[in-house]
């Protein structure tokens, strides 16, 4: 049997193949290196992996994860595959190279991330070719959940949202400045917090300031990282994610205000990748 799963860092997506070729799918919480080590990956898989999968059996598993880009953090997630599926060859890849293999197969092109965070590359039809930091939800990740999440909040905690949509987001979220202190710097996962908020502005998309947000995102998305690719305007734009799927007209809209065509927008990788891996690596 073999797993293939693509790991974002709030939710992570699986696939189990069978001896008969049957597809099974499930899903667990999202396992970022950056914010979790291998016993609390082991922690969460032991309690969240459905109760009648053989893992003993499964002898191959292709893991790609978000923060799986320098080795001792591909490590972290490695060593915790092989604790919970203990007969299996592991391997573990980049959530940005899942996304390429997922919306280009064996072509070379351009493909995105934007989900919870960020990512971008050129993918030369094997391996991500050229790539461009996003920096993280402090610094940069500008376009995902986590950005847009933090224009919300802070506008919210400034009290800056318009009328009707200040008392909305209270109602909803009954949150206090301090509790959104608290979350942001002493628990853990605060990317992931912010960028909850983001389903806030989908569900308000007809007010002209949460599409102006996104707008905006999307934007700085594409002035900080896209526009600095080489050639960028001779390939179409791909993409993967939950807001990058969720907002897709106002990402058209951008992209095409930067000269790309649009391609393939999904949101989540783990289909093309089962055929990545069962048809196009055969």
């Amino acid at each position: 049997m073999i797993i293939i799963a693509d790991g974002g860092s709030t939710k992570t997506n699986w696939c189990l193949l069978d001896n008969e070729g049957n597809k099974i799918y499930f899903n667990t919480e999202g396992y970022n290196p950056y914010f979790i080590d291998t016993p609390g990956i082991v922690a969460s898989l032991e309690k969240s992996l459905p109760d009648n999968l053989a893992r003993q059996e499964v002898s191959e598993l292709y893991y790609y994860g978000a923060g799986c880009s320098v080795p001792e953090k591909v490590e972290t997630v490695a060593k915790a595959m092989r604790q919970v599926f203990t007969g299996a060859r592991v391997y573990v890849g980049h959530d940005l190279l899942a996304a390429a293999r997922a919306l280009l197969g064996r072509d070379i092109g351009f493909a995105a991330i934007l989900g919870t965070g960020t990512n971008s590359c050129i993918y030369n039809g094997q391996d991500v070719e050229m790539n461009i930091d996003s920096l993280g939800y402090f610094l940069g990740d500008e376009g995902s959940g986590s950005y847009i999440g933090k224009r919300l909040l802070r506008d919210f905690m400034r009290g800056y949202l318009p009328d009707g949509l200040q008392e909305a987001f209270r109602d909803q979220y009954e949150l206090t400045n301090e509790e959104i202190f608290d979350r942001l710097y002493n628990q853990p996962l605060p990317n992931r917090f912010l960028a909850s908020f983001s389903k806030f502005a989908y569900d308000h998309n007809n007010i002209s300031y949460c599409r102006e947000i996104v707008l905006d995102g999307f934007e700085a998305f594409f002035r900080n990282l896209v526009a600095h690719y080489p050639s960028y305007q001779n390939y179409s734009f791909n993409c993967v994610g939950s807001v990058g799927y969720n907002f897709r007209d106002a990402l058209e809209q951008v992209a095409k205000s930067y000269g790309m065509e649009v391609g393939k927008i999904i949101r989540s990788p783990i289909d093309d990748l089962v055929h990545y891996h069962t048809v196009l690596t055969k």
